[in-house]
């Protein structure tokens, strides 16, 4: 039993490790579309809802705390609790998927969906040809470059065409990420889903945890994973 566990723990390690390669990579690309267009990510970033992507953190946290109970209920052979912890960590990887609908339909209503229906309308975004606007100003006028820096403004750079152009990128990244997140968090749910009849037909005592145990770790790295998502995407320049 002790060498099934240890197999079980090392094979579950190497599979998240894979995992932390595959989503490094595409935070490295991230980064380095950020640097080279930030200005058009950062506009492109204020048009996410800081509540919905803070009340979706606050979601997944809650989820991590309660599938650690599930793990500690099941280590101590408590067969109910483990089931009605299981439950309530399903429940809010729902809650956040399905606020994550509700996002997307936002973006699929105002066509931020990169594709040939893609638009961008910003009261930021300079006509081509026309002079540079100040990012936060407020009410927006054109401005030298040293106008800009005495008063602690970033200048938008980008005319419209580059600006539709580059956020593109930005939302690419942004469903490639998210909508890769969301896929892991339908599998892990549907793993849960067979740990919990598992639990509830009594297959596991203070004997023999494990497939609670590495559901407990696929979890949260998928919360680890988010609360990497949130800042880069959701608050890209946002004091701006």
């Amino acid at each position: 039993m002790a060498q099934q566990k240890e197999a079980a723990v090392v094979g579950m390690w190497v599979f998240l490790v894979t995992e932390i390669l595959f989503f490094g990579g595409l935070f490295a690309a991230y980064m380095v579309y950020r640097i080279w267009y930030f200005d058009a990510f950062a506009e492109a970033s204020r048009s996410l809802s800081l509540f919905w992507g803070g009340l979706n953190t606050a979601v997944l946290i809650g989820s991590s705390l309660t599938m650690a109970m599930a793990v500690r209920s099941a280590q101590t052979n408590k067969r109910t609790a483990t089931v009605n912890w299981l439950v309530l960590t399903m429940i809010l990887g729902a809650v956040f998927l399905g606020v994550k609908v509700i996002e997307y339909a936002d973006k699929f209503e105002h066509h931020h969906v990169p594709g040939y229906n893609f638009q961008w309308a910003s009261h930021e975004a300079p006509a081509a040809g026309a002079p540079s606007t100040l990012l936060g100003a407020g009410e927006h006028a054109p401005a030298t470059e040293g106008a800009a820096a005495a008063e602690g403004h970033r200048e938008l750079s980008l005319n419209a065409d580059q600006l539709q152009l580059t956020t593109q990128i930005y939302f690419s990244l942004y469903f490639t990420m998210t909508g890769l997140h969301a896929l892991h968090m339908i599998v892990g749910i549907g793993i849960m889903l067979v740990i919990t009849w598992m639990a509830w037909k009594g297959k596991f005592d203070d004997q023999y945890y494990t497939p609670v145990e590495m559901a407990g770790l696929y979890w949260h790295f998928v919360d680890i994973v988010w609360i990497f998502l949130f800042p880069l995407l959701y608050l890209v320049e946002r004091h701006v």
